[in-house]
């Protein structure tokens, strides 16, 4: 014999409990996805705020790399960025402006280094030549033909260039003169007691017993070959400004 079960009044009121609460849940849902939302914007805003608007990641440090001694702290001083400034608003590329202007920087790039430093990264100026002009003074040169300085004496290892003139203290003419040394061999560039700068085309040099005219800084490599065969003879000065051209005597 079997039998069917019956839900009584206790079923029947469960039942309808539990669908109550599912339809509160269901409208709940939305409310709860909403408030996550603004919790969350309001989490970003806070963060920004506290990023971009206080001074809680703000400039407390300034490091600079790549120099030391009165050369970092005058690269320093050109920083101009106040203690306390939020390190996202520094504007780095102002920064680097100010520190480029030095004339002692040949390159810079600026950093931030979280939560409180901005790192400033210098390459100096390297001397390439000393340039020795009418007045006696002593300049100091990099590759690019940039003065940079001026010193009582050559650094060692540094080669002395006579300028003759103020054309000769022309980029033009120290980046000729720099072409020269850079140009010739070092079997040849061993040789040579003096280099003088008249202009950017006209550059001369004392070589052994000859003084060599080279001219500008074109046609470097023919120069060469025609100079070597030339050092041979008894000529006192040996003119390969024009290299096809070449003139003795």
């Amino acid at each position: 014999m079997s039998h069917t079960a019956t839900r009584g009044p206790r079923g029947l009121e469960s039942s309808a409990t539990r669908f109550r609460e599912r339809a509160i849940a269901r409208r709940r849902r939305p409310w709860r996805r909403a408030l996550s939302a603004l919790l969350a914007v309001a989490l970003v805003a806070g963060a920004g705020w506290v990023v971009g608007w206080t001074g809680l990641l703000g400039v407390h440090d300034v490091e600079v790399a790549g120099v030391t001694g009165a050369e970092a702290q005058a690269v320093e001083q050109l920083v101009r960025v106040s203690e306390g400034t939020p390190l996202v608003r520094v504007d780095t590329a102002a920064v680097e402006r100010s520190v480029r202007a030095r004339v002692t920087v040949a390159e810079v790039s600026v950093r931030r280094s979280w939560p409180r430093t901005l790192v400033v990264d210098v390459v100096p100026r390297v001397p390439a030549i000393v340039v020795k002009g009418p007045s006696k003074s002593l300049d100091v040169v990099d590759a690019t033909g940039v003065s940079f300085g001026r010193v009582t004496k050559a650094p060692k290892g540094v080669p002395v260039v006579t300028a003759t003139g103020s054309r000769a203290m022309t980029p033009e003419a120290l980046q000729a003169a720099l072409a020269l040394l850079r140009d010739l061999p070092e079997d040849l560039a061993k040789d040579v007691s003096a280099v003088t700068v008249s202009s950017a085309n006209l550059v001369t040099f004392t070589m052994r017993r000859h003084t060599v005219v080279w001219g500008g800084e074109d046609e470097a490599d023919l120069k060469i070959r025609v100079l070597r065969a030339l050092l041979t003879t008894t000529a006192k000065v040996i003119d390969v400004s024009a290299p096809d051209t070449p003139v003795t005597r």
